[in-house]
């Protein structure tokens, strides 16, 4: 598939405000708790709360390890957030796409999507 001048701005233009909210904006979330963390404190659930298993990861609590200035450490979190999700979301479209292609050729190995498209580039 080819992508036009058209969709290529259009997911550039998507990646670059992904990455402006994720880096810039971030930094001023609310850091009251939301819904469901109220919800949990009204009636005494976060009592029982445990560490979780990956607390001490590089991107735990919304910042970057290692990172002293704040602002700085939430915009790389939301940052890295945007490009491991990118990458992931990538990924699935890319093994989907591949499965897929292998799944609509027909019992001689052609491809039927391909019919009367000879010399043609996609």
């Amino acid at each position: 598939m080819t992508m036009t001048k058209r969709n290529k701005a259009f997911l550039l233009i998507g990646l670059l405000a992904a990455l402006l909210l994720a880096g810039g904006v971030s930094y001023y979330a609310s850091d009251s708790p939301d819904g469901l963390n109220r919800v949990a404190a009204d009636k005494g659930l976060d009592q029982q709360a445990k560490d979780h298993a990956a607390e001490d990861g590089p991107l735990a609590g919304y910042s970057v390890k290692g990172v002293g200035n704040e602002r700085l450490s939430g915009g790389l979190a939301g940052v890295a957030g945007v490009g491991i999700t990118l990458l992931a979301g990538t990924g699935l479209v890319y093994v989907v796409r591949r499965r897929n292609a292998g799944s609509l050729r027909d019992d001689d190995g052609d491809d039927p999507g391909r019919a009367g498209l000879a010399g043609q580039h996609r």
